[in-house]
């Protein structure tokens, strides 16, 4: 392996990788796995989430994020088939795209638990573990620069995870574990599947990036593996929107 390859290599590492039984997360846990590292995944759908382990190759963790009270288990769970973590993938989220009328106290509150709160506290009780070779790879969101209707929970959780990153890179950097993370633009996954069964929506959409169509999930996996390897050594506390440049016009 010359150098340059090697820079992007991360053979052998642990990874983590929560909200991995569809969507963005579970295209990512395949793709550490395709690029040697060892993944431990997590979700609350048992089905679907030992399938993507037995896939993979991996280790499967069955729980729903929103009910952990104990993250310092958790990590300490995660840890037992591989070793400790090295990388960190914070993608499980939910949107329940309500009008602003209809929002509930209760789904507030599940919104900025899943999406803000369980990246931080699952986050600190791992970083023990990561010595001086960690990163962790936070989901922010269009809705972290843009507002977009029914949304409002949602677009408040990832704003919240744009400056979460930042002080989670203040914090913890100089240990070693560096901290960032990717915004995607529109790609097809339960999430956003509303909009792509609105033909029209997704045409406009598409139309308002630079490059003139929407995302595919293959287009995450370079940024990625970029930061989570010692490519980015001198990168932390960063958003890279992998927008197509919808946010650029």
């Amino acid at each position: 392996m010359d150098a340059t390859a090697a820079r992007f290599d991360i053979e052998g590492r642990v990874a983590l990788v929560t909200g991995a039984s569809s969507g963005i997360g579970k295209h990512m846990a395949a793709a550490l796995a395709q690029a040697g590292a060892k993944v431990v995944v997590i979700a609350r759908r048992k089905d679907s989430i030992e399938a993507l382990a037995t896939e993979i190759s991996g280790q499967a963790i069955t729980c729903d994020l929103n009910a952990i009270d104990d993250f310092k288990q958790l990590a300490k769970q995660a840890s037992e088939p591989f070793g400790a973590p090295d990388i960190l993938i914070n993608a499980a989220g939910v949107n329940h795209r309500q009008p602003v009328d209809e929002i509930t106290a209760q789904s507030w509150q599940d919104t900025l638990q899943l999406n803000l709160s369980v990246p931080f506290f699952l986050s600190r009780a791992l970083v023990p573990g990561m010595e001086s070779n960690g990163s962790i790879i936070n989901i922010a969101s269009l809705q972290s620069e843009r507002a977009f209707p029914n949304s409002m929970p949602y677009g408040a959780s990832k704003g919240g995870i744009t400056q979460l990153t930042r002080a989670m890179a203040e914090a913890w950097s100089a240990q070693g574990v560096r901290t960032n993370a990717l915004a995607p633009g529109f790609f097809p996954t339960e999430l956003t599947q509303a909009v792509f069964d609105d033909s029209d929506k997704a045409a406009a959409n598409a139309a308002q990036t630079c490059i003139g169509r929407n995302g595919e999930l293959e287009d995450l996996v370079g940024p990625m593996l970029f930061l989570c390897s010692s490519a980015s050594a001198y990168v932390t506390g960063q958003v890279l929107y992998v927008d197509g440049g919808f946010t650029a016009k």
